[in-house]
């Protein structure tokens, strides 16, 4: 399991096995064609039907809304946090 964490306090445990995933990976590379649409797709591959209930719960603003923008930042904070977890746990001590 990996731990993912924004900085505005939502966590989620992965299975490794979400980032070996071609379709995660599709939806990444739609995401930097200009596909807007593919974020949605991207969320729910990547923290499941459950994490994206989570997160959308956790980035609800007053009105009811989940702001896009969040979402999208929430995204690049877990793969940064992912990633700062995998570089800490390979570098020498």
């Amino acid at each position: 399991m990996i731990t993912a964490k924004t900085e505005s306090g939502f966590s989620i445990e992965l299975e490794e096995s979400a980032l070996d995933n071609m379709e995660v990976l599709d939806a990444l590379s739609d995401l930097d064609e200009g596909n807007p649409l593919a974020m949605s797709r991207l969320v729910v591959k990547l923290l499941g039907k459950d994490g994206k209930k989570r997160l959308y719960d956790h980035l609800r603003t007053e009105d009811g809304r989940v702001p896009a923008s969040a979402v999208e930042s929430a995204i690049m904070e877990l793969f940064q946090s992912i990633n700062a977890g995998k570089n800490s746990a390979s570098s020498p001590n």
